[in-house]
């Protein structure tokens, strides 16, 4: 199941990169770098940070597999998926969701503390959306009023929780991310922000 979802996020988020780059206009090999960056910058900082060298993407190929996957996916079907932002948000989404998971067990398997592990999952989750978000000349949703890391952060605290009931592994990973989801797609439909800091 960790594998699986791991492919799953890899694959949204390759596919949200590609679908602002698109949006951009970039030519195709631009989209391609926005894809890879997207879906791998996050899991590349982290792994750097607990040195665990060479990162996580050169030693599997199938990474880089699933992102051209992705890429190809985007610029195949960019036409409808291009209707929607909701595409975008979608993919966006799910990669926020499944990521922090992974950020959350790689702290884990080096034994750091879970606030530790809360803030990798955070990064991993967050931060190929930052560098997408930069390279694409935008301002990163990090950064925005939006509920972002806010959601990758309660997404860690309901894991530990969780964790201590002794649920089944793949049933608290599941768990995790479908609430994580759920709480963002919420968070949108009903425009739920953290307020914006105002000068005097």
């Amino acid at each position: 199941m960790f594998s699986l979802l791991d492919f799953i996020g890899t694959t949204a988020f390759a596919l949200s990169g590609a679908l602002t780059a698109i949006n951009k206009r970039l030519d195709p090999f631009g989209v391609f770098i926005i894809a890879f960056v997207t879906a791998v910058g996050g899991g590349t900082l982290r792994d750097m940070m607990i040195g665990k060298t060479p990162v996580g993407w050169m030693l599997d190929l199938r990474y880089v597999y699933v992102i051209v996957i992705g890429y190809i996916l985007a610029i195949i079907f960019r036409k409808k998926l291009d209707r929607l932002r909701t595409s975008l948000f979608l993919f966006d989404t799910i990669g926020l969701g499944v990521f922090t998971l992974i950020g959350l067990e790689r702290g884990i398997v080096f034994g750091l503390h879970p606030l530790i592990c809360i803030a990798l999952g955070t990064m991993t989750a967050c931060f190929g959306g930052v560098i997408r978000d930069i390279l694409c000349n935008e301002i990163p949703v990090i950064f925005r009023r939006e509920i972002y890391a806010t959601v990758c952060m309660l997404g860690g605290i309901v894991f530990f929780a969780l964790k201590e009931i002794n649920l089944n592994q793949d049933v608290l990973y599941v768990i995790t991310s479908a609430i994580m989801i759920i709480f963002r797609l919420l968070a949108v439909k009903y425009k739920w922000y953290l307020p914006a800091l105002k000068q005097n």
